[in-house]
C-alpha cells in the first residue's frame, strides 16, 4: 500500500518525466539525414545511439538515416581536467572542426557534461567553462550548417558509486573519488544547457526524466542502478537514455515499460545488424577524424570500412521491409 506522500512522488516523477524528456526549440527529423554523434566514454561506448539507431531504422525506414558516432571517452567541452588525472582529458573543440569537416554532418548530437565539472562540488568557473564551450560549439557546428542537438547529461548515482564517493569537505575529488552530491552538478549544468537559447539548436533534457526514473524504480528496489559504478548506464540504463532522446526527437516510440521493450529489441533480428554496423562506423570514424589522448592519434583509411557498413545497411533493410 502506498502512502499520501509517496504517491505525490510518483506522480511528481510521471510529471517530471513527461516535461524534462520534451525538446527545447523545434527538434529536426533525423530521417534521412547525415547525423554526427559526439559525447564522451558514454557515447564511446554506444549502446544508446544504437538503440536510437534501431529506433530509426524500425521506424522511418528505408535506410533510416546516415549517422556516424566517435563518443571519446574522458571528453569535455569545459577543456577542465581534475588534478588526479595523468594527463589533460580530452577536449571537444580540439576535433570539432575536422569531425564537421570530414563528416560533413546536417545534423550534429553531443552530450557532454558528466566529466566538466570534473567530479567536484559545484563552481561558478567550472560552470562557466561549461557553458562557454558550449557556446564556441554551437558557433561551430551552426557555422558548418548544421542543426545541433544537445542532449543534457545522463545521471551520476552515488549509491552505486558509493565505495569511492567522498564528501565536500574532502581535500581532493575526481573521477576515481567523485563528490557525493555530484548529481546536483550534472543538474546545474543540465539547467544551463536548457536555459541556452540559440537558432538551429535544440535541447533535450535527459537528466531530469533519468533521475526520476532512477528514483521511481528504487522505490520498488532500494538497491537498483542504472550504472554498477554510478557513471557508466548498462543495457537499460542506455535504452532510458534513447528512449529520452528518441522522444525528443518526435519518433512515436512502443509504449511498453523499458524492461520489457529491451528484450523485444534484443530478440529482433534487426538488432545484431544495427549494433554491428554502428560499431563498425564508430571505431573506423573516430580515428579518422582524429583525437588526442596523451598523444595524437589518426588514421588515413576510412573506404573499407563503409564499404562493410554498406553492406550491413542493406540486411537492414531486408529485413525491416517483410
Amino acid at each position: 500500500m502506498t502512502t499520501p506522500a509517496l504517491r505525490r512522488f510518483l506522480f511528481a516523477s510521471l510529471i517530471a518525466l513527461f516535461i524534462a524528456g520534451r525538446a527545447f526549440a523545434v527538434a529536426p527529423a533525423l530521417a534521412h539525414q547525415r547525423v554526427l554523434v559526439l559525447g564522451d566514454s558514454i557515447t564511446q561506448d554506444g549502446r544508446y545511439v544504437t538503440f536510437l539507431e534501431y529506433y530509426l531504422d524500425r521506424l522511418t525506414p528505408p535506410a533510416g538515416c546516415d549517422l556516424v558516432s566517435i563518443g571519446l571517452s574522458g571528453e569535455t567541452v569545459s577543456g577542465l581536467t581534475e588534478k588526479s588525472e595523468s594527463y589533460p582529458r580530452s577536449w571537444a573543440l580540439e576535433r570539432l572542426d575536422r569531425a564537421l569537416a570530414v563528416v560533413k554532418p546536417t545534423v550534429v548530437i553531443a552530450c557532454y557534461g558528466m566529466n566538466d565539472g570534473i567530479y567536484h562540488p559545484s563552481d561558478p568557473a567550472r560552470l562557466a567553462a561549461f557553458t562557454d564551450g558550449l557556446r564556441v560549439f554551437i558557433g561551430k557546428v551552426r557555422a558548418a550548417g548544421a542543426h545541433l542537438v544537445l542532449v543534457t547529461p545522463p545521471v551520476f548515482d552515488p549509491l552505486a558509486a558509493k565505495a569511492k564517493v567522498v564528501p565536500a569537505g574532502a581535500v581532493e575529488f575526481g573521477y576515481t573519488h567523485p563528490f557525493e552530491g555530484y548529481d546536483g552538478i550534472l543538474a546545474e549544468f543540465a539547467a544551463a544547457e536548457v536555459a541556452l537559447h540559440a537558432d538551429g539548436v535544440t535541447v533535450i533534457d535527459l537528466h531530469t526524466p533519468m533521475a526520476a526514473a532512477l528514483a521511481t524504480h528504487r522505490l520498488q528496489d532500494s538497491a537498483f542502478s542504472f550504472a554498477k559504478d554510478g557513471v557508466h548506464p548498462g543495457d537499460l540504463g542506455h535504452l532510458v537514455m534513447a528512449r529520452v532522446i528518441a522522444d525528443g526527437l518526435g519518433l512515436a516510440l512502443p509504449a511498453a515499460p523499458a524492461e520489457a521493450e529491451l528484450t523485444r529489441i534484443q530478440a529482433d533480428p534487426v538488432f545484431p545488424l544495427v549494433r554491428d554496423r554502428r560499431e563498425l562506423r564508430s571505431e573506423a570514424w573516430l580515428p579518422f577524424v582524429g583525437y588526442i589522448h596523451n598523444e595524437p592519434y589518426k588514421s588515413a583509411f576510412i573506404t573499407a570500412a563503409e564499404k562493410a557498413a554498406a553492406r550491413l545497411q542493406a540486411e537492414i533493410d531486408v529485413l525491416v521491409a517483410k
